[in-house]
């Protein structure tokens, strides 16, 4: 894997943006809101991209989903229009999270402006539950379906759930199994040959893709969601290095928190960063 240390002096091969969305989304504690500006002048470094901020950090309201989301909607309707205007550029969007919820402002933009592309979504969770059907109530659970336009989010739709490919899900609630089932949605188990099971889901399909740090084993990076079971850093690699091989449409990262709960010592996303860097070489070339 890549020494993190060591960088070649690069240049952008393809027109990428970068942007940090750094509002609250059904936040219940604040380390994904300094995780996603952690992770982006990380990344802003490793790609040599000026990164775009959006949102503004604020308390936690750890509130059900209809309050977070009235809360969230300001800032979620920018980073949507933020994000209409990278494609509108031609350029490729590089996005930071906080948490996975704010992809309800982002799938749909890249459904209206790439519906070619396959939504692949690394995430230990289905995210796909309806606010009828929740346990939890929690935001983060009812992205795919929010961004589907299954339930209303006040926010556009569009998103096809059949041009989802789950990674690595392995929390996944009745309803969720429902759709996986009756192949509304596609899943690609962590395990065995998960490169060539994801290569075969994809095909030769556009990518877009969505990485919530959680989809890989606990304590890999922090992660407020620890589900055993999840992908190593070396699984996380060799599926990206597949994803390489297609179009990338764009990439986001959720769910990066900024330090350990266990010890307060901040977190390097380094690791992460290596893992990716087959897809992060697409905006690179040496000079």
């Amino acid at each position: 894997m890549q020494n993190s240390n060591i960088h070649a002096k690069r240049h952008p091969s393809k027109p990428a943006s970068l942007t940090m969305f750094l509002g609250r989304v059904g936040d219940r504690n604040p380390l994904g809101m300094l995780g996603s500006k952690h992770l982006g002048e990380a990344l802003a470094l490793r790609i040599g991209l000026t990164p775009n901020t959006l949102g503004t950090p604020a308390p936690p309201l750890s509130a059900k989903w209809d309050i977070e989301l009235e809360a969230a909607r300001p800032g979620l309707t920018a980073l949507s229009s933020s994000l209409a205007q990278t494609f509108e550029r031609g350029e490729i969007p590089v996005t930071t999270l906080g948490r996975c919820a704010a992809s309800l402002g982002t799938l749909p933009v890249v459904s209206r402006y790439r519906p070619d592309a396959v939504v692949v979504w690394f995430d230990a969770h289905a995210d796909s539950n309806l606010p009828s059907t929740s346990e939890s109530g929690y935001l983060g659970g009812l992205v795919l379906t929010g961004a589907a336009g299954l339930w209303h989010t006040g926010l556009p739709g569009g998103l096809k759930l059949h041009n989802v490919v789950l990674v690595g899900a392995r929390d996944i609630d009745a309803g969720e199994q429902l759709l996986i089932d009756s192949k509304q949605l596609m899943l690609v188990k962590a395990g065995s040959d998960l490169a060539q099971r994801l290569a075969e889901a994809i095909g030769d399909r556009p990518v877009y893709v969505h990485i919530d740090c959680d989809v890989l084993e606990p304590g890999t990076v922090p992660t407020e969601y620890l589900v055993p079971g999840g992908l190593t850093v070396a699984d996380l690699q060799q599926a990206a290095t597949v994803l390489a091989k297609n179009e990338l449409v764009g990439l986001e990262i959720s769910e990066f928190q900024a330090c350990w709960s266990t010890n307060g010592m901040v977190a390097s996303p380094e690791p992460l960063i290596d893992a990716l860097q087959p897809l992060l070489s697409k905006f690179l070339a040496d000079e």
